[in-house]
């Protein structure tokens, strides 16, 4: 007779009914303030960790945050699930807006925005890992290897924090938007590839093959995915919208969003692409719809409770464990502070200037190409999950993963209103007007 299946125990699920309720509650109310003070509400969602987190929460009162936000690992597991299941989730949806129509005929634009974004501040994150003080590097790092991961952490873009960040200011109908998105999801792409490499060269050393494989997966999972799995997603999404409410849709489109994710991770590259691509044959499907559904059952309309629950439940929580392991107390050494502004004003100068650059060269206006600069500059929870790879590896030293995090969150809360000043003056042509009512009349 087989043994019964373990249980949660009852304290651990006091403790995570406590831990996530107090996550939403702060992220809630910080995010209220943020936009009281004309931010979105990501900017408060973001800091929430940080004021849960040993930074302020640990320093007021250790015994409170030990409690709530226990160091025990499992513990902390069920939270992190959560949130992961957030993030792939918003980045599904964000995958269902993206407008591959718009995508094709301006992917010259997309490509060149996204390579000068990624290339230049690869390349100084690269040169400042070599010139940084030893009081940032661990004793069992090599330079070279350190140097590496700070270019990889430098010249990744947040998809999640982009997506949330264009939701909640409404900009995700405009072309800017749509672009940025692209870009962004190239870089992280590429900049997956690149920690993969940098991981090896901290481990076992650099092996060709290993890489080639990751390439070749990735190739071939995108183009098995719209030969194969764009019809099949219509099918099915054809057939849930049978029912007489829009419950199968809302689950058969999560269930695609997780397997597409679970199949880019099988492989060894980075969930949140399989998720992304999920979402796209999803809005793939949206887009193929007779012009004359039956009332109440375009995609568009069945997805919008989903859409509801992600960015306001559960990306919050996403957004609120990204700062949860930071430590602000090592700023206290002025050489690491130091080391942090500088790094801070590399991460910025080198995305802002790629992402111009490369807008110019495609002959978008000045106030398109800061747009774009401010979009592409959020680095949020990807650059953490960088930082956190290094840190696990010993290349990062606890200070180093401090100012890295720190650099996410400023370069995320910086981004919202540099994008709002630059997209004021930028007119909205009449296809991002067509594109905005297409979103308004179907639950966008």
């Amino acid at each position: 007779m087989s043994s019964p299946l373990p249980s949660l125990a009852p304290h651990s699920l006091l403790v995570f009914l406590l831990q996530v309720s107090l996550l939403l509650l702060v992220a809630l109310a910080l995010g209220r303030l943020a936009v009281r003070l004309g931010l979105p509400a990501l900017v408060g969602e973001l800091l929430t960790g940080v004021v849960l987190g040993p930074s302020l929460l640990g320093a007021l009162a250790p015994g409170a945050l030990a409690w709530v936000l226990p160091a025990d690992a499992g513990q902390l597991h069920l939270v992190d699930a959560l949130g992961q299941v957030g993030v792939l989730l918003l980045v599904g949806v964000t995958g269902v807006q993206l407008d591959v129509a718009m995508l094709r005929r301006r992917g010259v634009t997309g490509a060149k925005v996204s390579l000068a974004g990624l290339l230049l501040p690869l390349a100084l994150g690269i040169a400042a890992g070599f010139l940084v003080p030893a009081a940032l590097l661990t004793e069992t790092a090599d330079r070279g290897t350190f140097a590496l991961f700070l270019g990889v952490a430098m010249c990744v873009t947040a998809i999640p924090v982009i997506a949330k960040t264009l939701a909640d200011m409404g900009l995700l109908h405009r072309d800017i938007g749509q672009l940025t998105l692209a870009a962004g999801m190239v870089d992280d792409a590429v900049g997956w590839l690149l920690l993969s490499v940098v991981s090896a060269a901290a481990t076992t050393g650099v092996r060709a093959g290993a890489v080639t494989l990751s390439v070749v997966y990735l190739i071939g999972f995108v183009a098995a995915a719209f030969a194969v799995g764009r019809p099949l997603v219509r099918r099915v999404l054809d057939l849930a919208g049978r029912a007489g409410d829009g419950g199968p849709r809302i689950t058969a489109s999560v269930v695609l969003i997780l397997l597409g994710a679970a199949a880019t991770h099988a492989m060894g590259l980075e969930a949140l692409l399989g998720a992304f691509v999920a979402g796209i044959l999803i809005g793939q499907a949206r887009a193929a719809e007779r012009p004359n559904p039956r009332p109440g059952r375009s995609i568009w309309r069945d997805l919008t409770p989903l859409r509801t629950i992600v960015l306001s439940v559960l990306a919050p929580v996403f957004l609120a464990t990204a700062g949860l392991r930071m430590d602000l107390t090592a700023l206290a050494d002025p050489e690491v502070l130091l080391a942090g502004i500088a790094l801070l004003l590399v991460a910025v100068a080198g995305k802002f200037a790629g992402a111009y650059l490369g807008a110019r060269a495609s002959r978008l206006s000045h106030w398109e190409g800061i747009a774009l600069g401010a979009g592409m500059n959020s680095r949020g929870v990807v650059e953490v999950v960088v930082a956190a790879t290094g840190l696990r590896l010993g290349v990062l030293s606890v200070a180093t993963y401090t100012v890295v995090v720190l650099i996410a969150v400023i370069t995320s809360v910086m981004g919202p209103p540099i994008l709002r000043w630059s997209m004021s003056k930028v007119r909205i042509t009449e296809r991002e007007e067509k594109r905005a009512l297409a979103f308004a009349g179907h639950g966008g």
